[in-house]
């Protein structure tokens, strides 16, 4: 779904000042928070939308760019937006403490820890039974070694916020009560880059590629998620990374099926083999072994060769690997061949006693019309 224009979130004008800004937001955000609308996911949602449409208006240079490109100029890794986590640390950010408290430390680290990720992982079943390890490549920020994680330009340094004069928080008035909030400026750091580094646009931080190895346990299955602490999005201001999550994707096997722990396989067989009996090598995911037809097997009939399945992945019982064998009908019969059938067929008619399902399935339909017929 798309999002919404964030001056439309907020209710106002696309050259709203910055006092409008506030003023906007604050009305939204009061209106719509969690703690005033409890259990109601439409507030939860506008009051998520309104803090990620002011992260962005209430800051100058992201503004411009969105004012220029839309959301695509100001697209925010790791999915914008308050959590419901976060709901606590954002309540204290618009109404700050209520009787004019003053936080210890002069003012509020706006330290988060970095957004969680997910990666899926594709394995051919062999790998998702044995077990295996993958090196995965996942994009990451990592510090901007130009200015050194500052967001300024070389040879400037970031320099105290106009707004809350270094303080990161600034004082409201709200009827009898001072209430006290998260700077919108600054964000809660205290200061401002005035001169942004060229390499990170001011964000201390780049894009890079990582590689990662991943150890793969034996028999995940589809849906299965590896977690790896501490790999996901970077967390900002001073805060700790997410994780990432490794999300298994099984291919599909051109032999076999996987149920549980346990394996399917279709085997074709001969009508010979089937009614004479034989020996035949079946696939296993450890390689061949012989397999017993006994004379007279129907299509359908299932063989089960015990530990040949999968070792579940929190331990247990090994699974089975189940065959069923399906009888297939010759093509491309010779002459000769077709005469010795016609010939079978014959001999076989006048015993009468060897095609057991075939000659109750015909009772049972003369039966069915004889009834009918009643």
């Amino acid at each position: 779904m798309s999002k919404r224009d964030y001056y439309e979130v907020l209710g106002v004008p696309r050259d709203a000042s910055e006092a409008d800004l506030k003023k906007a937001y604050r009305r939204v955000a009061m209106k719509h928070h969690p703690d005033r609308n409890p259990d109601n996911k439409e507030s939860e949602d506008k009051f998520k939308e309104a803090n990620e449409a002011f992260e962005v208006l209430s800051d100058a240079q992201k503004r411009a760019r969105y004012d220029q490109y839309g959301h695509a100029g100001v697209n925010q890794q790791g999915g914008g937006g308050a959590g419901a986590g976060d709901f606590g640390d954002i309540f204290g950010d618009i109404f700050g403490d209520i009787f004019g408290g003053q936080r210890g430390g002069g003012g509020r680290s706006n330290v988060r820890k970095g957004a969680d990720l997910r990666y899926t992982l594709e394995l051919d079943l062999e790998e998702a039974v044995r077990g295996t390890t993958s090196k995965i490549r996942i994009p990451t920020a990592v510090t901007c070694k130009t200015c050194e994680g500052s967001g300024a330009k070389k040879g400037s340094s970031p320099v105290d916020c106009g707004t809350c004069n270094g303080v990161g928080q600034v004082r409201m008035q709200q009827g009898f009560f001072s209430v006290q909030q998260t700077c919108p400026r600054c964000q809660g750091s205290g200061k401002q880059i005035k001169d942004p580094c060229g390499t990170c646009h001011g964000r201390g931080a780049v894009e890079e590629q990582k590689t990662l190895s991943v150890k793969v346990p034996p028999g995940v299955d589809n849906g299965d998620r590896i977690r790896l602490s501490g790999e996901g999005q970077a967390g900002s201001h001073g805060g700790p990374a997410g994780d990432l999550y490794v999300q298994v994707s099984v291919r599909e096997h051109k032999l076999f099926e996987r149920d549980g722990i346990d394996l399917h396989c279709e085997i074709p067989i001969s009508f010979v083999d089937a009614a004479i009996g034989g020996e035949l090598e079946v696939p296993t995911l450890d390689g061949r072994v012989k397999l017993k037809i006994p004379p007279e097997t129907q299509t359908g009939k299932l063989f089960r060769l015990r530990n040949k399945g999968v070792v579940p992945v929190r331990g247990g019982v090994t699974g089975d690997l189940l065959c069923r064998v399906v009888v297939e009908t010759p093509v491309n019969l010779t002459k000769r061949q077709k005469e010795i059938l016609a010939e079978f067929h014959d001999i076989a008619e006048s015993e009468g006693k060897q095609s057991p399902k075939k000659s109750s399935w015909f009772d049972g339909v003369k039966k069915f019309v004889d009834e009918l017929r009643a």
